[in-house]
């Protein structure tokens, strides 16, 4: 099960679980205050004030039908609302007071949200250790995200709560024989407490999960987002005309006397965390804030998840220029990058030589996959010519080049040769817009970094 430990604050005192509770109760109270502003437009009373109370009675009849349950916390700040209101109105600042008034609507049925649970982190690993074949496995682990567990705790379901919904991190996780019911469950649960449910990076051969899932009258919609890149390690080499770049790109940072060397995160030693962590914070893409949430781990350095691994690149001096984290799955046989950083300046080709390096090492310790970074949208930029929709995608694409340059990425990416399976959002389509927002904000809102030293 989820984590559902409550403070005494967020302990739910009224919880509507039926639907047909759920619509008796919500035309119920709209009913009884229809009447009750036909009675004050009648009577041509305050008219403003009649509309007020209808959109905070029509803010909880939603809350209602969407089940929302009412916790200690939502029933002490709507009655102060409320009391405000009425206060602000008394003094005769009544726009004022019926702003109080809308917002304590607002306030009884805001939705609840799940918390991680950090006693859950030894289960997780143990389900992504044994997870085979599915890349996004290891970012499941990320410590920000809550999970749902069957009874018996042999899979389970990553994922946040925000503004109502429930999304979820990629797939499953753990035994799949178990995965049906664990959706089902899962489904049943987000139901109870009102969220609406939103997944995130969907595999293919996934998506049968959730196809019949109906929670609160949406039904999910499959929208492709981009592609696993996924290099069968066995099979790799660099030979032939289309791996000239990627071979040309290694052989430069050889001819500079470029050395590689793995580590475990988790082992690191002080000396060569100092200097991990002054690359980290002097990469372009480093800073003391991280972000991500579907297709990235946190903690990075903090030796906080296990399983990681590190390839370190130094230059002729000794002097480290860059660095990949990556992660394991399935007791080794699936490795899947998490971040790059490589110090300013740094000689061309590291990126392309760490990743080499991985590939190689990979093979010596008897991994069958290695997941390089997700490549999103990849047929839009691989279209010479754009239709008028397309070319509005790539500009907006473009319009996020400050937090993450995806054609960029996906350019080297490409360099490898290795596009894999779809991944989808899976959505109600009816609620692009608030998914929109709900979703950019897990992806690209920073939170602080914690390193160590």
């Amino acid at each position: 099960m989820t984590n559902t430990r409550l403070r005494a604050r967020e302990r739910v005192v009224v919880h509507v679980h039926s639907p047909a509770a759920r619509w008796i109760s919500s035309l119920a109270l709209l009913s009884v205050f229809c009447w009750l502003v036909l009675i004050v437009f009648h009577d041509h009373r305050e008219p403003q004030w009649a509309m007020t109370l209808f959109a905070a009675v029509a803010f909880i009849a939603r809350g209602i039908f969407l089940g929302r349950p009412v916790t200690a916390a939502h029933a002490w700040i709507a009655l102060a609302l409320l009391v405000a209101g009425f206060a602000a109105r008394v003094v005769f600042v009544d726009t004022l007071g019926n702003a109080f008034v809308i917002a304590a609507g607002v306030a009884l049925m805001w939705p609840t949200s799940a918390r991680p649970n950090p006693a859950d982190r030894a289960r997780v690993w143990a389900l992504v250790s044994a997870t085979t074949g599915d890349p996004l496995a290891p970012f499941a682990m990320q410590s920000t995200k809550c999970h749902h567990f069957n009874a018996d705790g042999s899979a389970a379901i990553a994922y946040r709560t925000r503004c109502g919904y429930a999304v979820v991190s990629g797939d499953p996780i753990g035994d799949e024989a178990q995965f049906p019911d664990l959706v089902h469950d899962f489904v049943g649960m987000c139901h109870a407490w009102g969220w609406r449910v939103v997944v995130l990076g969907c595999s293919e051969h996934r998506l049968d999960l959730w196809s019949d899932v109906t929670v609160i009258g949406q039904v999910l919609r499959p929208v492709p987002i981009g592609r696993d890149v996924v290099i069968d390690v066995a099979a790799f080499d660099m030979t032939g005309r289309r791996f000239r770049n990627l071979r040309q790109a290694v052989q430069r940072t050889r001819n500079s006397g470029v050395t590689t060397e793995i580590v475990a995160e988790q082992g690191l030693d002080r000396d060569v965390l100092a200097e991990l962590t002054e690359v980290l914070l002097a990469s372009p893409s480093g800073s003391r804030t991280e972000r991500g949430f579907s297709m990235i781990l946190d903690g990075a350095l903090e030796g906080r998840h296990p399983g990681i691994q590190l390839i370190i690149a130094r230059d002729g001096h000794g002097r480290v220029q860059g660095f990949h984290r990556y992660a394991t799955a399935g007791r080794g046989t699936d490795i899947t990058l998490d971040v790059p950083w490589r110090r300013r300046g740094a000689p061309n080709g590291i990126d392309e030589r760490l990743t080499v390096d991985m590939i190689g090492a990979a093979k010596q310790q008897g991994a069958v996959r290695l997941s390089l970074a997700f490549a999103a949208f990849p047929e839009i930029f691989d279209d010479a010519n754009r239709g008028r929709l397309q070319s509005l995608f790539y500009t907006a694409i473009h319009l996020g080049d400050a937090l993450i340059a995806l054609e960029s990425l996906y350019r080297y990416l490409r360099k490898f040769h290795a596009l894999g399976d779809r991944r989808y959002v899976l959505l109600s389509l009816t609620q692009v817009v608030p998914l929109l927002v709900v979703l950019l904000s897990l992806e690209f809102m920073p939170r602080r970094r914690h390193l160590i030293g």
